[in-house]
C-alpha cells in the first residue's frame, strides 16, 4: 500500500472542506483534500447539462450567508475570479389576486411597497430594519462561530439595550407566524418573513423559525441575496484556485472509504490501495450519519457517540426542477422590481400547511416553492432575452400518503415516474402566476433527492441540511449530545467539518472554520503539553 503523508487530510471538497483547507495552509500546514466527485464543490457547483447555451446551478444558488461571512470575505476570493452580482430585487412572492410581496436592497423601497399594500407597514418595516442595524452583527457571528458564543455574547449583551432588551431576545424566540402578526398588518411582510424560515425544515409555529425569517430577510434587506457570476461553481473554484495557490493539493474522483484510527486518535485516510497520513489531523466534510456509519470503523466508534447516532435525524428530502426558458417567466401581473429568488405561497397559513405534510410524512398537495431567475439576476447564464429557472422543494423521505393524489398520485418513493409527476405539480403551480409557461420551455431537468445523493453523498436522500435544524438537533446538540455544538469528536484529531455541525446549513463556511480552528488549537495546546513533560 502506498503513503503520502500531511499534515491534515481534508475529506469532502464542499464548501465547509475547502474553507477548512484554505485555513490550515494559511497557517502553514500541508494540507491534502479528497473530494469524491470529479469536481469540487459539493453542493455549491453549476453544469451546462440541461442545455449547452444554459447554466444552472446544480443545488444552492443565492448566498446571502457568503456575503455576511468574515470568514469566507476573508480569503479574498475576489483575487481568484470570484465576482458577486445581484437582480433588480431580492426576493418575491406572488399572491393569488396579482400583487406581490417583495423584499428590495433598499429598505425604502420595501417600506414603501408594503405601505402601498398596507398603510402602517412601511414605517413598522423600517423600525424592524433598524433593530437589525443595532444587532445584526452579534447576532450572525454568534450564530456561526463554535458554542458557547463568548465573544459576539457579549457584543450583543452590550448593543441589547439600544435594541429594546429582553424584547428583542423574546421577539427572536418567537415562531415567525407570530413574529409577522405582532408586527405587520398586512400579507407582505409576514409572507416574506415566513417564506424565509421555510428555508429549513423548523415548523413556522415553532421556536427557531422566527431566528431564520429575521436572519434571511434582513441579510437580505443589508447585503442582498447575491449569485457568483458565471454559477455557483465559481465560488467554489475560487476557493480551490486559493488553496492551490497557497500550496494546498485537491485530488478528485477519490473517494475516502476509510479514516484510520490508532489509539483513539485519527492517523490517516485510504482511498482503494493508497493511504495518505495525517500527522496533525483529519478533517471531515462528511455528513454525520456516513462519518458514524462507517466511514469511521465501527469498532474505533465510542459507545456514547454510536448509540447517540440512532437517533440523528435528517432534514426532510428534496426534488428540484431546472428549466430552461426561451424567454423570460412570462408573469400575468409582473412585479415592480424583477426579483432574483422568488418563493410560491398562496399564504403564510397555506404555507404552514404545505410544510406540515411533509413534517407528517405526506407528500405535498401544493408545495411550497423556493425558486430562482438566474438570468435576471445574471445575465451570463444564458442568452440575452432567455431565462435559467429553477425550483425546488421538499418531500419525505418516506411518504404515508400522498395529499394531492387527485391529480395524480404519487407514491413517494422517487422514482423517475414519481419525480416527473411531481414535477409537474411544481410547475402547475408556477404556472398559477405564469399561465403560458410551458410554452417558454426549451428544456427541463428533475433531480429527485436519489440523483442529489448521487451527484453528492452528503445529501442523503436530497437532505441538502447536514440534519434537521430543529431546536433538538442544535447548537449543543449536533450533531450529538455529546459533541456539545462543537467540531472536535470523540476521536482524537478527528474533526466533524460538515453541516451536521454547529451551526447547520448554508454557505458560511463556518463548520469548516470551526473545525480548521480547532485542529490548529488541539495540535497547539499537544505541543506544549510536550514540551513541559519533557525532561529537563
Amino acid at each position: 500500500m502506498t503513503e503520502k503523508r500531511y499534515d491534515a487530510v481534508v475529506v469532502g471538497g464542499g464548501p465547509n472542506g475547502l474553507v477548512a483547507a484554505n485555513h490550515l495552509v494559511d497557517a502553514g500546514w500541508s494540507v491534502l483534500v479528497l473530494e469524491a466527485q470529479p469536481d469540487v464543490g459539493g453542493a455549491v457547483r453549476s453544469d451546462r447539462e440541461l442545455h449547452p447555451d444554459f447554466v444552472h446551478d446544480t443545488f444552492s444558488a443565492f448566498y446571502p450567508l457568503a456575503a455576511a461571512s468574515e470568514t469566507i470575505q476573508s480569503f479574498r476570493l475576489e483575487d481568484h475570479g470570484l465576482r458577486w452580482v445581484h437582480a433588480p430585487a431580492v426576493l418575491g412572492n406572488p399572491l393569488p389576486g396579482g400583487e406581490w410581496a417583495l423584499l428590495h436592497r433598499d429598505r425604502e423601497v420595501t417600506a414603501a411597497l408594503a405601505e402601498a399594500a398596507h398603510p402602517g407597514d412601511g414605517e413598522a418595516w423600517l423600525r424592524f430594519v433598524g433593530l437589525w442595524d443595532v444587532m445584526g452583527d452579534s447576532v450572525v457571528r454568534a450564530l456561526i462561530t463554535p458554542f458557547p458564543p463568548v465573544r459576539a455574547g457579549l457584543s450583543a449583551l452590550r448593543r441589547l439595550p439600544s435594541a429594546g432588551g429582553l424584547d428583542f431576545v423574546r421577539m427572536m424566540l418567537t415562531p415567525v407566524t407570530d413574529i409577522g402578526r405582532q408586527h405587520f398588518g398586512g400579507e407582505a411582510p409576514r409572507i416574506l418573513l415566513a417564506g424565509n424560515a421555510g428555508h429549513a425544515d423548523i415548523p413556522l409555529d415553532a421556536t427557531g423559525s422566527g431566528v431564520l425569517g429575521v436572519l434571511l430577510c434582513m441579510l437580505g434587506q443589508t447585503v442582498g441575496f447575491p449569485v457568483p457570476q458565471g454559477g455557483a461553481g465559481m465560488l467554489a473554484h475560487a476557493l480551490a484556485d486559493r488553496l492551490r495557490a497557497e500550496g494546498g493539493e485537491i485530488r478528485c474522483d477519490a473517494e475516502v472509504t476509510r479514516i484510520d484510527v490508532e489509539g483513539g486518535r485519527a492517523v490517516g485516510v485510504r482511498v482503494g490501495d493508497e493511504r495518505y497520513a495525517a500527522d496533525r489531523a483529519v478533517l471531515a466534510d462528511v455528513v454525520a450519519s456516513k462519518l458514524y456509519g462507517g466511514l469511521v470503523p465501527d469498532e474505533d466508534l465510542p459507545d456514547k457517540v454510536r448509540k447517540q447516532m440512532r437517533v440523528f435525524q435528517l432534514d426532510p428530502g428534496t426534488v428540484k426542477v431546472d428549466w430552461a426558458l426561451d424567454g423570460p417567466v412570462p408573469w400575468a401581473s409582473p412585479p415592480a422590481h424583477d426579483p432574483g429568488t422568488f418563493h410560491v405561497a398562496d399564504s403564510v397559513e397555506q404555507m404552514s400547511e404545505s410544510l406540515a405534510q411533509v413534517t407528517a410524512g405526506a407528500v405535498p398537495a401544493k408545495p411550497f416553492l423556493l425558486a430562482g431567475q438566474m438570468t435576471t439576476s445574471d445575465p451570463t447564464r444564458s442568452p440575452a432575452g432567455t431565462e435559467s429557472l429553477w425550483a425546488y422543494t421538499h418531500v419525505p423521505h418516506r411518504s404515508a400518503y400522498d395529499a394531492g393524489a387527485e391529480g395524480g398520485e404519487v407514491r413517494g418513493v422517487w422514482d423517475r415516474d414519481d419525480c416527473e409527476r411531481f414535477a409537474d405539480r411544481m410547475q402547475a403551480r408556477i404556472e398559477e402566476h405564469a399561465p403560458d409557461l410551458a410554452s417558454r420551455i426549451v428544456a427541463r431537468r428533475v433531480l429527485g433527492p436519489r440523483e442529489m445523493e448521487a451527484r453528492d453523498a452528503n445529501l442523503v436522500g436530497g437532505a441538502v441540511n447536514g440534519g434537521t435544524a430543529n431546536l433538538h438537533q442544535q447548537l449543543v446538540f449536533r450533531p450529538v449530545t455529546s459533541s456539545w455544538g462543537r467540531a472536535e469528536t470523540r476521536i482524537g484529531s478527528l474533526y466533524l467539518a460538515s453541516a451536521s455541525a454547529h451551526p447547520g446549513g448554508g454557505v458560511h463556511g463556518a463548520p469548516g472554520m470551526n473545525a480548521a480552528r480547532a485542529a490548529l488549537a488541539h495540535h497547539r495546546l499537544r505541543a506544549v503539553t510536550r514540551r513541559t513533560s519533557s525532561p529537563r
